[in-house]
């Protein structure tokens, strides 16, 4: 007998600070330091000129949206997202930054409305207020239960995959890791001496052994695994050549799924070996709707990637992406007229798949099958 596939919920990056936590019940301190603009409030008002007005103060559920009910009708087995916040009222703002991310800890629970079984913090935003700041973070989202990956109070606990359970007593082991493409500084590494993220110099034939090795000595027989690794530029379809090279390495070593993010719009998925590489995921949550200068790539689009393993092997069965659209900062189904538009995107992005198959009861949805 075929043992049923493992359903994944992944998305790319959740940003819930910034003009996201002033609409939610608790804001934090609105000052920001960047080159125009100096209060977070300004990014409220950004979207509301675009969509319409916001009513303040929204639920802890708002920003999720639609998204919430596609969660529960897709009944994944675990849930993973890049989180791209300080969670903190604490520590300074890091030098050398241009943004600078983080929500009030008394917000959280606009996190964990979504219900996210590991949350990744090996990113370029983490450490926006030093190393007090991601204490914090630490502390506040272990306190809400929450497993995280990609950052610690030392190296051993930044490099250490998060441990998801399954069903039939499997695990999902996520380990996670950030590189400089993405803008993760080396400084921001996590060392013996003190806390940071898994850092690694780029995507590497070495980058790519030292986590394959690492997810080898923490799995069980029946685990599956997954890197999620921060990199690339925010904009462009173009993946660099030893990206590609990194993370068809990764799932030569062994991992089942290579879950990739920093990128602000999909970049191209492919199959590589019979599993999943997702190259970019693009953002899901954040306050950039009113943010003009890049219209062509539809970064108001977030997709939410729904792939079906194959419990045994790892291997991809199925891919469906449910794509949302950003609307008064908080997510809504996107239109047919736009899954047709990101259909014909990522098939002309993919490779290794059959055509995308663009479903649309009861909300638009693509499907995609290794071919």
């Amino acid at each position: 007998m075929t043992a049923e596939p493992v359903t994944l919920a992944l998305c790319g990056d959740v940003m819930l600070g910034r003009g996201v936590d002033q609409i939610l019940p608790c804001p934090g301190d609105p000052e920001l330091r960047e080159v125009y603009v100096e209060d977070a409030r300004i990014y409220v008002g950004l979207a509301e000129a675009v969509n319409g007005p916001i009513p303040r103060p929204v639920d802890y559920a708002y920003p999720w949206g639609d998204a919430l009910a596609a969660l529960d009708a897709a009944a994944p087995a675990a849930r993973v997202l890049n989180l791209e916040t300080g969670v903190t009222r604490r520590g300074t703002f890091a030098p050398g930054r241009e943004i600078h991310y983080r929500m009030h800890p008394a917000n959280l629970p606009c996190l964990t409305a979504a219900r996210p079984d590991a949350v990744v913090l090996a990113n370029n935003h983490v450490l926006d207020f030093g190393r007090e700041g991601l204490a914090e973070t630490l502390d506040s989202l272990a306190a809400a239960g929450l497993r995280t990956a990609g950052a610690g109070a030392d190296a051993a606990a930044a490099r250490r995959p998060a441990a998801v359970p399954l069903p039939g007593g499997r695990r999902l082991l996520v380990l996670a890791v950030g590189m400089p493409s993405s803008g993760v500084p080396r400084t921001w590494a996590a060392t013996a001496h003190h806390g940071g993220v898994h850092w690694a110099p780029g995507p590497s034939p070495a980058t790519a052994a030292e986590a394959a090795a690492a997810l080898r000595a923490a799995r069980r027989p029946g685990d599956l695994t997954m890197v999620s690794v921060h990199w690339g530029s925010n904009w462009g379809y173009t993946v660099p050549r030893d990206q590609t090279a990194c993370a068809h390495a990764l799932i030569d070593a062994g991992v089942d799924l290579v879950h990739g993010h920093s990128s602000h719009h999909p970049r191209p998925l492919e199959v590589h070996a019979g599993k999943l590489i997702l190259h970019g995921c693009g953002d899901f949550i954040d306050d950039y709707e009113g943010i003009t200068g890049y219209e062509r790539y539809r970064d108001d689009l977030r997709p939410l990637y729904l792939p079906a393993l194959d419990a045994g092997t790892g291997r991809l069965r199925e891919l469906r992406i449910v794509p949302f659209q950003a609307h008064r900062m908080r997510l809504r189904h996107a239109s047919r007229a736009d899954a047709r538009w990101l259909a014909a995107l990522l098939d002309g992005l993919t490779t290794g798949f059959a055509p995308c198959a663009l479903s649309m009861d009861p909300a638009p949805a693509l499907t995609l099958r290794p071919a």
